[in-house]
């Protein structure tokens, strides 16, 4: 399921370390999409209580949103995986904070802040599939199509975007840029 929304530019670029970000989705348009996709899951869980599981620390702006809209009954857990070394992924996943609490027999909800190749995902079903869980979805705000390399499926995608670096609203560049409330683009020399 996509939820896919026209997209405004009305910010200013931006500079992190040696980088050059553009505008490029608003919070507003964030959160218009983070409203439906968060509704559209309440429809298909209302009789449950999911554990919501946050992939640290991009997650965290997406998840406080998300659980803001979400009207039913849930649980939340996190974890912190590490994939990326400046702006590029490095191919490896490395748990450095395993989930705390007991998932066996509970619907797993994976919350991402962003998918692209997929290689977080395929390491965060191995964990879970260890941990003997119901179900396992998977909802993300963002989605590179043109990135993902694996075949697990993605249940709700907020927003797709191209194969272009991002920051802002959780998502960083070398640790900087998780507090704009918008996303930028890196910009692309002309």
């Amino acid at each position: 399921m996509y939820f896919c929304f026209p997209l405004k530019k009305s910010m200013e670029e931006i500079r992190i370390h040696d980088k050059v970000f553009v505008p490029y989705i608003t919070f507003e348009e964030i959160e218009h999409a983070i409203k439906k996709v968060a509704n559209a899951l309440y429809e298909q869980h209302k009789e449950d209580i999911p554990v919501f599981v946050g992939v640290l620390n991009g997650v965290v702006m997406f998840m406080s949103d998300f659980l803001k809209h979400y009207p039913g009954r849930c649980e939340i857990s996190f974890l912190k995986l590490k994939s990326y070394s400046g702006v590029e992924s490095t191919g490896k996943v490395e748990i450095e904070m395993e989930i705390p609490m007991d998932l066996s027999g509970r619907d797993v909800i994976i919350l991402e802040d962003i998918v692209d190749t997929g290689n977080t995902l395929g390491a965060l079903y191995e964990i879970l599939n260890a941990k003997h869980v119901k179900s396992i979805k998977i909802v993300t705000l963002l989605f590179k199509p043109d990135a993902y390399n694996k075949d697990l499926p993605i249940d709700m995608v907020a927003l797709k975007i191209p194969n272009k670096f991002v920051v802002g609203y959780g998502l960083d560049y070398d640790g900087l840029g998780r507090n704009l409330p918008d996303i930028y683009q890196i910009k692309t020399e002309e």
